[in-house]
């Protein structure tokens, strides 16, 4: 009915040798795509080998944010209701933005002076843009189905964030937009879009994404301290629009120049890689509050590999792998948004400390380099032509301590000059501890002079907590060339990401361009292996792997003492035995395996002895393994999990028996090269063992990120119908003798 449908809104590498001794070569890796991924058309046909998207489209977004014509559907202007401000609001959007807007209200014949329409059907004229101020919102969206609406905003909630029930009516809300051909914003979403933004700003902007509209208030109020913001998508339940659409579309407006996005929770992961991948080719800067880094996976995995990261690991890690710059605060978020959007790109990495105090100077310096930032000792030259100005007991090789007292006449703007001329130095930073006038005051107004003139960064941290002086006021802030913090820590989090970000996008590559297309011969071999739900034993979880390439032991399974005494004579002594059967997970617990086995008797008598455990444990063996021992070597685990958001998941960590106590691994998001597959090696703070430590010979770091790779492959291919692979440990050798994986475990879906 016309009256409920319309009524009041309720608030609210490289190294691509055969590993495997005496088998054939696995599987090519590295696979050349047909087509470059990106794009802006509406489908999507290019997909990989496990059919998932390798493009994504980007929505026109400008009939959104610049719309010719808006219906207003449930307009007012009755005292006291809450639709009467909302409508009072959007009318002046409308206003500023050029949009013809037609108010909808099935009794009112005008509002504020505005001729109503009684429903959607009346309208005049298609429109690009629907705001529906209704309870519930769903027979709106089916009246509007062949109305040629680009666009409809959903205030109302009620929907998936009260649960199950509200989840269904949100899904029912989807499907109705999808089917009257339009795109949706919302529900439970606000205003924000339709915020005033100031025009009297130039430069770079930031574009705004959050999921819930007061966290994004410190970037909005941004605007009075001179920073442009061109966009706010308060994208809220994302029941359609979502923030990777979002990220898309403003990757591509010339005017931003970084996007800040806070979220709650991300809709699809794939989706939001596409996007994050497309605002890394446009280099682009995405900086990002995700909450939930507490929070840990739910799933109670069988494997190692599945209890090594938790959901909200893989979520950094995915933002790491494309260049989204995580931060924790609402302030990070500000600040290293606003550096990214206004500062041109780098000429170098060197960062120089300089200040009026030595110990402000050593204080900055420590912390700075602790987080990682470079600051080299200027050269001797430099040096001597600082200490022009500078007292010659003063420090002047990085940090910079001037003394105080040259900063209050010419010598001041001579020192700065001097710095900033140094090939070596792409970032100068001055932190001013508190105001100490007129010493202070003419400090700042020097540096904003200097940066006027360089293409170099220049970067000041104002310490006083009062923050009405004239010095931070007018001269800092009124200058678009510094940037200008409150705290060391959010100057050093900001420039950090600056030049990360700067050498990120400068090697990028999309991983997308080289994602295979085609299945390998190795998916035909093993999916007799593959069924629902099974648990595959060692032996089939090795001739899994062997299947894709990666080095197994020799190995044989038997079933009888006499078998075991042959098999270990074909293997090779010394050998190992181990029980055989899909249900043992962890094999060494139980007590049925035996290492380094040197005779036939030994052989004979530990077969008795490992089938007599399983029988008193209930173990139904499938056989036992007779192995080649592989004693020398570095043990590393590698594998691969299912992700919630993201799919599967590739992890590489220090393996062997406390592979869980030490939890040093790193993950990574397919499809991904040998850049990020070396990158993972980096992280594990155990990364040292592969270089050879007390004596060891360096280890095949080359073959390990062959395997990682090759898990990768497997992963891409076997998605579907693997839910969990862990190779564990996998012994790398010494340098130019491979990998093997000595131990496996295979979960199916």
């Amino acid at each position: 009915m016309l009256g409920s449908t319309y009524g009041t809104l309720t608030t609210n590498s490289r190294h691509a040798r055969a590993v495997a001794c005496g088998q054939a070569p696995g599987p090519a890796v590295h696979v050349h795509s047909r087509t470059a991924a990106g794009g802006t058309a509406e489908g999507v046909d290019d997909v990989d080998v496990s059919g998932r998207p390798l493009t994504s489209a980007v929505p026109d977004l400008d009939h959104f944010f610049h719309p010719e014509s808006v219906a207003l559907i449930g307009a007012s202007d009755a005292d006291g209701r809450p639709n009467t401000g909302i409508t009072r609001q959007l009318l002046a959007w409308a206003e500023r933005v050029g949009a013809r807007l037609h108010p909808v209200h099935p009794s009112r014949p005008a509002v504020f002076g505005i001729p109503c329409v009684p429903s959607v059907a009346a309208l005049p004229e298609p429109v690009d843009l629907a705001v529906l101020l209704v309870r519930d919102p769903l027979p709106v969206i089916e009246e509007l189905d062949g109305s040629k609406v680009r666009f409809a905003v959903v205030f109302a909630s009620g929907f998936a964030e009260t649960g199950p029930e509200g989840a269904a009516a949100q899904a029912r809300l989807a499907a109705a937009a999808r089917g009257a051909g339009l795109r949706l914003l919302g529900p439970n979403t606000n205003l924000n879009a339709f915020e005033k933004f100031r025009d009297d700003l130039d430069g770079p902007a930031i574009a705004l994404i959050t999921q819930s509209g007061h966290q994004g208030r410190p970037v909005f109020t941004l605007q009075e301290l001179g920073i442009r913001l061109s966009h706010w998508a308060p994208t809220g339940n994302e029941a359609d629009l979502e923030t990777s659409d979002f990220i898309s579309y403003f990757a591509t407006r010339p005017e931003v120049g970084a996007i800040a996005l806070y979220a709650e929770g991300l809709k699809d992961g794939r989706g939001f890689l596409l996007a994050a991948d497309r605002a890394a080719r446009a280099k682009v800067p995405v900086v990002a509050v995700k909450v939930g880094r507490t929070e840990t996976g739910a799933r109670t995995a069988a494997s190692h590999t599945g209890k090594l990261t938790g959901s909200d690991a893989v979520v950094d890690a995915a933002m790491r792998q494309f260049g989204v710059i995580r931060v924790d605060g609402l302030d990070e978020l500000q600040d290293t948004a606003a550096l990214l959007a206004r500062a041109r790109p780098p000429l170098a990495d060197g960062v120089v400390v300089y200040s009026i105090s030595g110990g402000t100077g050593a204080h900055f310096a420590d912390l700075a380099t602790a987080a990682g930032l470079t600051l080299p000792a200027l050269s001797a030259a430099k040096q001597t032509e600082l200490h022009q100005w500078i007292p010659g007991d003063l420090s002047v090789a990085n940090p910079v301590d001037n003394g105080g007292h040259p900063v209050g006449d010419w010598r001041g703007r001579k020192i700065i000059d001097a710095i900033l001329a140094d090939p070596a130095v792409g970032v100068l930073i001055c932190p001013i501890t508190g105001p100490f006038p007129p010493m202070s005051d003419k400090l700042a107004q020097d540096l904003v002079d200097a940066a006027e003139r360089t293409d170099k960064l220049v970067c000041v941290v104002w310490g006083s907590p009062v923050g009405t002086e004239d010095a931070y006021r007018t001269t800092l802030l009124g200058s678009s060339r510094v940037a200008t913090f409150r705290t060391f820590a959010n100057c050093i989090t900001a420039v950090r990401a600056y030049l990360g970000h700067h050498r990120f996008t400068a090697a990028y590559r999309s991983p997308f361009e080289d994602a295979p297309r085609t299945p390998s011969p190795s998916l035909r071999k093993v999916r007799d292996l593959l069924r629902p739900g099974d648990r595959l034993s060692e032996h089939a979880a090795k001739q899994l792997l062997r299947a894709y390439g990666i080095r197994v032991p020799r190995e044989q399974l038997v079933t009888s003492a006499a078998a075991a005494v042959r098999a270990a004579g074909l293997v090779g002594y010394p050998v190992v035995m181990k029980a055989s059967a899909p249900q043992l997970a962890h094999k060494t617990e139980l007590g049925l395996v035996r290492l380094g086995l040197t005779s036939a008797s030994q052989v004979r008598d530990t077969y008795r002895e490992l089938t007599d455990i399983a029988r008193y444990e209930g173990v139904e063996l499938d056989g036992v393994l007779v192995c080649q021992m592989v004693e020398r070597g570095v043990e590393m685990v590698v594998g691969m999990s299912q992700d919630p958001l993201f799919g599967p998941t590739v992890t590489v960590g220090i393996g062997g028996v406390l592979v869980e106590v030490l939890r040093d691994a790193a993950v990574r998001v397919p499809p991904f090269g040998e850049d990020q597959a070396r990158a993972m090696l980096a992280e594990l703070r155990g990364r040292a063992l592969l270089d050879g430590v007390r004596g060891a010979p360096p280890a095949d770091v080359d073959a390990l990120v062959e395997v990682v790779l090759r898990v990768q492959r497997m992963a891409l291919e076997l998605g579907d119908h693997l839910a969990e692979l862990d190779v564990n440990p996998l012994m790398v050798l010494e340098r130019g003798q491979g990998a093997v994986a000595l131990d496996a475990l295979a979960i199916c879906r």
